[in-house]
């Protein structure tokens, strides 16, 4: 695919995840996914359907998530995106934190999805009762 058929698909992907649009989301997924926030200890989640397992594991606890894009870039099979999130909580805090997002497409879909950020900086965002939620959940909330 080329450099902006990536791109599409990435940016199809996230405008579909700030509106909580599943099927979309799984659809710019590919079959052998796997997406990870690369500095937690989770394995991470493979295959469209666990991904947004563990996705709403979080976001439905969430009235908004809204993207800001900075950057874009794409070069052959892998795109980066420079990212700012954030998260409105039900209860109503807000959490705003930056993300640099590495995608490596396969097919046309995304292939690997790997997240970096920093995790104390953004999780000391949280409300409470949303950090207890998480505290309970695990790996086998997410996989087959």
């Amino acid at each position: 695919m080329s450099n902006e058929a990536n791109k599409k698909t990435v940016e199809t992907m996230w405008q579909a995840l700030s509106r909580f649009d599943w099927e979309t989301v799984k659809s710019c997924l590919h079959p052998e996914v796997h997406y990870q926030d690369v500095p937690t200890e989770d394995p991470g989640a493979h295959g469209p359907e666990n991904v947004v397992k563990r996705l709403r594991i979080a976001f439905d606890h969430l009235s908004t998530q809204e993207q800001v894009l900075h950057h874009l870039a794409a070069d052959g099979d892998v795109v980066f995106l420079d990212h700012t999130e954030a998260w409105l909580f039900k209860t109503g805090e807000r959490a705003e934190h930056t993300f640099a997002t590495m995608h490596e497409m396969k097919d046309g879909k995304i292939y690997r999805w790997s997240d970096y950020w920093d995790v104390q900086k953004f999780v000391s965002q949280y409300p409470q009762s949303f950090l207890d939620v998480m505290a309970k959940a695990s790996a086998d909330d997410f996989t087959d």
